[in-house]
């Protein structure tokens, strides 16, 4: 089961305004765009740091070991 937070967002008026005109054409509520935001931010996160496995060369000296012991984001429980 999927747990909803309530929280406050602080963000530019043209970009909710924006927001607020998607909500009105599509006949949600802005809540659930902003979800929807959210949503595709934190699964962005999660692939982009996802750790690869591959062989190659570093450009910045860092080790495999090095790349892979970095935090990854994970799915909330």
């Amino acid at each position: 089961m999927t747990h909803i937070r309530r929280t406050t967002v602080s963000a530019p008026q043209d970009a909710l305004r924006t927001l607020e005109a998607e909500a009105e054409r599509r006949q949600v509520p802005l809540a659930t765009i902003l979800r929807e935001a959210v949503e595709e931010k934190a699964m962005e996160l999660r692939t982009r740091r996802r750790p690869r496995v591959g062989v190659a060369r570093s450009v910045d000296g860092r080790t495999a070991a090095d790349v892979t012991a970095e935090p990854v984001a994970e799915e909330p429980r």
